[in-house]
């Protein structure tokens, strides 16, 4: 609402975006939300803004100085926010003070109360905020190594949403003879990844997810030598898609169903997950055990990661895994 006011009011429009330890979401992610929904306006990303918020005269005279400094001569004809701090930075700026909605009556919502509970608040965010927020977890494995169980098991646990693998189901409704042909894998990535944004806007925090367009990149080699380019590029952007990758240990017994390979592929199939992930440079942690171990497992990965935090902070030893 405060920036399409603007827009509406005025040439050209500035946004000011502060690094700030209130949120865990980086300033260049932030800001990068606000390029990609209004590509139109200017992005000044202020790294090295004051601390000190409040309204005593010593941190109003610092937030002022930072801004004509960051603003390095542009003049502002109108200063939008929708807190106090509009009258005394409009005041500096010589510029109109334009606070909108600040008794929030128009849109009942606060960041504050945003960052308390995305998911009671989503309705306020766009998609694109929203998905950025979601932790997004990727099974992956052989056949047979317990990932849908798994997905499933923890969406319920955590009162989210999982995504089944999309490939299995195009498989049983299009093979011949056991077999798709390459045209047909390219297929299938897209509408995974489709399902999987649609998925993204009713999780809790967690997403779960059963595969992704890698194992249908490793499928379609074994069937055909090689993969389409449309599979090979979702392949290749799937390396950036997920938050956290488990790689399910086939070391529980093998289902010998129809539509599978059998158990000596299985561990062909293990291999070849495990080499292209390592290809890719992707860190992953390995699951094992019964499935309350690998709950376990995962919680504990789960209890200690941080959304746009370091993946290497995490301790896997900290808890008992299962060889």
């Amino acid at each position: 609402m405060l920036v399409e006011t603007a827009l509406g009011e005025v040439d050209e429009l500035v946004v000011m975006v502060y690094a700030t330890d209130v949120i865990d979401v980086p300033l260049q992610v932030r800001a990068g939300w606000i390029q990609k929904l209004y590509p139109m306006i200017q992005i000044i990303e202020a790294w090295d803004g004051p601390a000190g918020y409040g309204d005593t005269p010593e941190i109003c005279r610092e937030q002022e100085n930072y801004i004509l400094k960051k603003l390095n001569g542009l003049e502002i004809t109108h200063f939008y926010s929708s807190e106090f701090y509009g009258d005394h930075v409009s005041k500096a700026l010589g510029a109109m003070d334009r606070r909108i909605d600040e008794a929030r009556a128009a849109v009942p919502i606060s960041g504050t109360a945003l960052r308390k509970d995305y998911f009671a608040g989503r309705q306020y965010l766009d998609p694109l905020v929203y998905a950025d927020l979601i932790t997004k977890v990727c099974f992956m494995g052989a056949p047979s190594t317990g990932k849908t169980t798994l997905a499933r098991t923890l969406a319920q646990r955590h009162h989210t949403v999982w995504m089944p693998e999309y490939g299995a189901e195009y498989w049983l409704k299009h093979q011949v003879n056991r077999r798709i042909t390459l045209d047909q894998f390219e297929a299938i990535a897209p509408e995974h990844n489709r399902r999987e944004d649609d998925l993204t806007q009713q999780a809790h925090q967690y997403l779960f997810c059963d595969t992704n367009p890698i194992t249908t990149y490793i499928f379609a080699k074994d069937y055909h030598g090689k993969a389409g380019p449309v599979l090979t590029e979702l392949a290749l952007k799937a390396e950036k898609r997920y938050d956290l990758f488990f790689l399910c240990d086939p070391d529980i017994p093998y289902a010998d169903t129809w539509d599978r390979s059998g158990d000596q592929k299985r561990q062909w199939f293990q291999d070849q997950i495990r080499g292209d992930l390592a290809e890719r440079r992707l860190p992953f942690f390995n699951v094992n055990g019964t499935l309350e171990e690998r709950v376990l497992q995962v919680n504990g990965i789960l209890r200690q990661y941080r959304k746009f935090g370091n993946v290497l902070d995490v301790q896997p030893s900290t808890f008992k895994i299962y060889d």
